[in-house]
């Protein structure tokens, strides 16, 4: 399709998704936020009268300790029936969702509650919905697809990177294919999360820059992205200030709580963001990374990050212009140009520092026609500033290519 016909039609994506938008009911959304909020917010779900609770997270979180931790307050409850689906894996599949909601059907379960990072997450979202239906949950894909009520759900996130406590979608992966499937719809959104730092103290430096260069994904995306709805600038210059101020900070020193905390809100703050426009074109790369090598979904943002900046600079030279103004690395009176290089390096360093790659070697140009047909299509469905083309997105994924 000729380039100036699929502007054409992403212009009036945008233009149906805005008169969509003004139709959604008020979404009502609670966070509990510092030091101990995690029993902060099991006492407000023992306070609604929930008395059966599915906790759906992964082994290694359980095996840890860090599960029963973060849910002392309804293990000490009386009359709370705890029950747990602990088979989530990196990039869940519709198989573990389905899994999963069974579980919670036997249990007879009232709420979920999500501890872990996104895929955990992701996963508990679906297994809430799919817990109330007969309906294949591969039948909800795509956005409002989802009539029915769902399970009341519950998010505690022990990563700072993902937002998706405060996004009302899941990202869930075909077990055969590996081909991601994005699900989103308003009864996603958590109805309470808590944003508990003492829960990440102890979570690998790979790990925490990873996920923290996903926060930072989410929130540049939302700034430069050319839908103007609701909050997304000032949350996302929040997120971005924080992570260029903690993230390295809390990669040299997992015990420090000053970072650790900044860290969830940044990831708070950005999925607010999201919630509100939507992810990119990183994204849109990323995804196909993601599900062809199993690449974490974090690391393929941060590989694909800078690449995509270049690619839409002068689309989004004011945007960046303002966001390195943001964090420091330039003054006004440099010039919209000057400033975008700037804060396109200030990335680009933030990544080395944090001992992230430029490139991969499990990337392989054989893959590459594919990788790229599919991430020009999910890119099409985003609110971007320039939509991908085959030239560009084939040169990106050589750059990254080790």
């Amino acid at each position: 399709m000729p380039m100036f016909l699929r502007k054409i039609l992403h212009a009036l994506l945008l233009k149906i998704m805005t008169v969509l938008a003004r139709f959604s009911a008020p979404l009502r959304h609670t966070a509990f936020a510092g030091n101990g909020s995690s029993r902060q917010l099991c006492e407000h779900i023992i306070h609604t009268g929930v008395k059966k609770v599915l906790v759906v997270t992964d082994r290694p979180l359980r095996d840890l300790g860090v599960v029963d931790r973060a849910i002392a307050a309804l293990l000490e409850a009386d009359g709370v029936d705890v029950a747990y689906y602990d088979g989530v894996l990196p990039d869940p599949t519709f198989d573990q969702v389905i899994s999963g909601a069974a579980v919670a059907r036997t249990h007879g379960s009232e709420a979920v509650l999500a501890i872990g990072g996104g895929s955990s997450m992701d996963a508990a979202k679906i297994i809430a919905a799919a817990a109330n239906s007969t309906a294949s949950p591969t039948d909800w894909v795509g956005l409002g697809k989802i009539k029915h009520s769902v399970l009341k759900l519950y998010a505690i996130p022990t990563t700072s990177g993902t937002g998706s406590e405060a996004t009302m979608g899941a990202v869930i992966s075909d077990s055969a294919t590996h081909e991601k499937s994005i699900i989103m719809g308003e009864t996603l959104l958590p109805t309470a999360v808590a944003l508990d730092p003492q829960l990440i103290v102890g979570l690998p430096p790979h790990i925490t820059a990873a996920t923290g260069m996903d926060a930072l994904t989410h929130g540049i995306e939302a700034y430069i992205g050319v839908w103007e709805r609701g909050t997304r600038i000032e949350d996302a210059r929040l997120a971005i200030k924080l992570i260029f101020q903690h993230l390295a900070a809390a990669c040299r020193d997992g015990q420090n709580l000053e970072a650790r905390s900044a860290m969830t809100m940044a990831a708070y703050y950005a999925g607010l963001a999201i919630n509100q426009v939507n992810v990119g074109n990183v994204h849109a790369i990323a995804h196909q990374l993601g599900g062809k090598y199993g690449i974490p979904h974090g690391l393929a943002n941060a590989l694909v990050l800078p690449h995509i900046l270049e690619f839409c600079r002068r689309e989004a030279q004011q945007s960046l212009a303002e966001l390195a103004v943001l964090i420091g690395v330039g003054s006004e009176s440099e010039g919209a140009a000057v400033l975008a290089d700037k804060f396109i390096q200030a990335v680009r360093d933030l990544r080395t520092e944090v001992g992230i790659p430029s490139q991969m070697d499990v990337i392989k140009p054989a893959d590459f026609e594919a990788i790229c047909q599919l991430a020009i299509k999910e890119g099409a469905a985003y609110p971007v500033p320039r939509l991908l083309d085959r030239e560009n997105v084939l040169l990106i994924l050589d750059r990254i290519a080790a």
